[in-house]
């Protein structure tokens, strides 16, 4: 029997876009035959993943889980909307979601975790997925949040099925308080987290280059005035920005009178202790991601001929 190298399973997976250790099970069942391996897979099912890679998936679910103190939020990308209510799709999403958490808001090692009832990881899980319901599919992002000392609360906005949706927000609160009184808070705010898509916690945490663009529109927009009154203007319009944008400093949506550092200082005072915001997470579906536009009358014309 010929000997199976690392070398040979990377040449296959390259080739395939399929899994690791079906590129290895496929090399040992065909003697190291590169080109009946690609066979073995393709009767398999599963190197037909490798050409469905290369569509746009910017459908799909975003999923959340907690546990205990700890929670994370995984964006499962597919092709169409109509896979996203497939109920296979989502119980595949929700396993991953619960993975997640151990990962710590580590892709890779998400990827690399095993998924439960299988003997494959979740990337070559996906994978099998991919050939089964014939559309591409990804473990785009993740991400987790984990207090010591009180709760992680969350949030999914246009819900798909129980923890999952178009929208998934945690919310990580330090406290001494209740737990269920923490989480019921900490899902108000995550609401408006949800609703409001702040840019960071507060000013501090804006990116650089996003404050300098601010300050140059400002200072544009003022151009000629004395420079001691447009370092005013601009001082007043970045608090205007913070206020807009920051996550502490907007208002309150469940209670426009207040702020949200308002907010939880009330919450804390109901409780009777100390509440801090220790950070936040906002994933939304398909963001960043460039959907092909379809040109219908492009279509129509390849059809066409004289």
């Amino acid at each position: 029997m010929a000997e199976i190298t690392a070398a040979m399973v990377k040449d296959l997976r390259e080739k395939t876009g399929v899994g690791m250790m079906d590129c290895k099970a496929a090399l040992a069942a065909t003697n190291g035959d590169m080109d009946a391996a690609v066979d073995w897979l393709r009767a398999k099912g599963l190197a037909k993943a490798a050409k469905k890679s290369t569509r746009v998936a910017a459908e799909g679910l975003v999923g959340l889980s907690v546990a205990g103190s700890s929670g994370a939020v995984v964006e499962v990308n597919s092709e169409t909307d109509f896979v996203a209510r497939n109920e296979k799709f989502q119980a595949m999403v929700a396993e991953i979601a619960k993975l997640a958490v151990a990962a710590s808001g580590d892709l890779e090692k998400l990827k690399t975790a095993k998924f439960p009832g299988s003997t494959h990881a979740v990337a070559e899980y996906v994978a099998e997925m991919v050939a089964t319901i014939g559309e591409n599919m990804t473990v785009r992002r993740t991400a987790a949040l984990a207090v010591k000392n009180g709760a992680v609360a969350s949030y999914i906005h246009n819900q798909a099925a129980p923890g999952m949706g178009k929208i998934g927000v945690l919310v990580a609160l330090e406290s001494a308080g209740k737990k269920e009184e923490l989480a019921q808070f900490g899902r108000m705010l995550a609401m408006h987290v949800a609703a409001t898509n702040p840019v960071a916690m507060d000013i501090a945490g804006v990116p650089a280059d996003t404050l300098a663009r601010e300050k140059a529109i400002l200072e544009e927009k003022n151009a000629g005035k004395p420079a001691n009154v447009l370092e005013k203007i601009v001082a007043s319009g970045l608090k205007t920005y913070a206020k807009e944008n920051c996550l502490l400093e907007q208002a309150y949506v469940h209670d426009g009178t207040k702020s949200v550092t308002q907010a939880i200082a009330e919450a804390a005072k109901a409780a009777g202790t100390e509440i801090k915001l220790a950070g936040y997470v906002r994933m939304q579906l398909g963001e960043g991601i460039e959907k092909k536009e379809d040109d219908f009358a492009a279509e129509v014309a390849k059809m066409s001929w004289n």
